[in-house]
């Protein structure tokens, strides 16, 4: 059962992604947070697997509650997906450098919010959308790059061409037919590459990706 947390200062809003997820049989909607802080306390307490966390709410932001809920240790198997109203929200880049695992606009079909949560549970990033990449591509070139550091020099040959094609945004059986690989090996490739960097999952790696030079935003496509 994946258990959901959901942070909105709207009700309604609260209410319409309750509604939708409860459907489903391994969904569980385990409790709501009107504001940031309250995102952070709920998170402490129920230890969800998914928060579904709006940007713009009062006394703390979704942005600066991601960040705490991402650095507390209790909290290592929590992710978070950021809620916007606007594709183009100036916050993404920002929620994916405090360690958001994707994000979704708020009109998104019930479909793909409940293979959102789906997929971040299990420990990978929405990063696989087109809107995604755009988004990604559009704030991290508005950041200036440092040199790549000590251990972007430890990634192998293949481990830099697989971390490029992650920026891409393929998925590791797409990567795999990429590089003719086995699905297996190119997980296992992915998860070294992680290590190696001391990133937590798959949106932490596209954004070092892009400080880092190793690819740049002109390789994406809208």
């Amino acid at each position: 059962m994946i258990r959901v947390l959901l942070a909105d200062d709207q009700t309604l809003v609260r209410a319409g992604f309750r509604s939708i997820l409860s459907d489903e049989d391994d969904l569980e909607v385990v409790g709501e947070a009107a504001n940031g802080a309250e995102a952070v306390a709920k998170a402490r307490e129920l230890r969800p697997d998914v928060v579904l966390m709006d940007i713009r709410m009062p006394e703390l932001d979704g942005l600066e509650a991601s960040r705490q809920i991402v650095a507390d240790p209790r909290l290592t198997g929590t992710r978070v997906v950021i809620l916007t109203t606007f594709d183009l929200d100036d916050y993404v880049y920002g929620a994916l450098k405090a360690g958001a695992s994707g994000f979704l606009v708020k009109d998104t079909e019930p479909a793909e919010l409940i293979h959102a949560v789906r997929v971040v549970a299990r420990g990978d990033a929405l990063i696989a959308p087109s809107i995604t990449r755009r988004l990604i591509a559009e704030f991290a070139g508005r950041v200036k790059r440092p040199a790549p550091g000590p251990q972007m020099n430890a990634l192998t040959e293949r481990e830099r061409e697989v971390m490029e094609l992650v920026a891409q945004g393929l998925s590791n059986d797409e990567i795999a037919a990429r590089l003719v690989l086995s699905p297996a090996t190119a997980k296992t490739h992915v998860s070294r590459i992680m290590t190696k960097l001391d990133v937590r999952d798959r949106a932490q790696l596209v954004v070092l990706a892009y400080e880092a030079g190793v690819i740049t935003p002109g390789w994406l496509t809208p």
